[in-house]
């Protein structure tokens, strides 16, 4: 399996210049732990995750140093824009480590632990195309946990139509992502509403070549942030 057999392809971005604030409101509302950052020309620039909202001035837990280390080592700059820095270009990871379409399994899981991130955008050139994320490679761990066939070339081509089926509209999954084996789509993702389950579910139905759709979509309430896995999950569960 490679990248663009997983990666999540409708991917939220956020611009260097954006405040703090909207970054993280962003974030929260798409319950996404991650935006990559884009700048006016499309270019990848960077990306901003939880952990760069940790240390930080509003919630005073910035850095604390003792009186000898300030002396020998004076306060850092970086720490400081990092800490009160109003945009996420202050915040953000710069030249962030990144996968090309092709990328294997193995070849991002060793990315991902060599650097400790938990995310890495996908290019095609120097355009951003996907991102693929540990969520992402646990579903595909369940995939072939299922002894599910390796994709074929048909497989790939299912896979592209479904996700342009689904992600056309409004009431898209969150993070959607669509492993195809065999002619049978496992639709995975978050949706706020349960009407946006069997709307994906038909919208994938209803693609040439679909022999069946598997349900893994993530039902979250936005008030509480309470979250349910899909009937399907559930029932798998019990059977197990």
């Amino acid at each position: 399996m490679r990248a663009h057999q997983i990666m999540t392809r409708s991917v939220i971005t956020i611009g260097p210049d954006v405040t703090i604030l909207e970054a993280a409101n962003v974030m929260l509302q798409h319950h996404v732990s991650g935006l990559p950052v884009l700048d006016a020309a499309g270019k990848l620039v960077g990306i901003v995750s939880e952990g760069d909202f940790i240390r930080r001035r509003e919630i005073a837990t910035q850095r604390k140093r003792g009186r000898w280390l300030k002396v020998l080592l004076g306060d850092s700059a970086v720490d400081y824009v990092h800490e009160y820095g109003r945009r996420v270009c202050d915040v953000m990871t710069s030249d962030p480590i990144t996968v090309t379409e092709d990328a294997t399994l193995e070849e991002i899981v060793d990315a991902m632990e060599t650097n400790g991130v938990k995310r890495l955008p996908v290019l095609r050139g120097e355009q951003l195309v996907g991102l693929v994320s540990r969520a992402n490679l646990m579903h595909a761990v369940a995939s072939l946990a299922r002894e599910i066939p390796d994709p074929t070339a048909d497989d790939d081509h299912i896979r592209s139509r479904v996700v342009a089926a689904i992600n056309k509209n409004d009431w898209s999954p969150f993070g959607l992502s669509v492993i195809v084996r065999d002619g049978i789509v496992h639709l995975s993702g978050v949706i706020t509403d349960e009407r946006s389950r069997q709307a994906s579910i038909v919208a994938a139905q209803n693609v040439a070549g679909v022999k069946k759709v598997r349900d893994h979509l993530c039902w979250v309430d936005t008030m509480s942030g309470m979250f349910l896995k899909s009937p399907e999950d559930i029932e798998m569960a019990k059977a197990g």
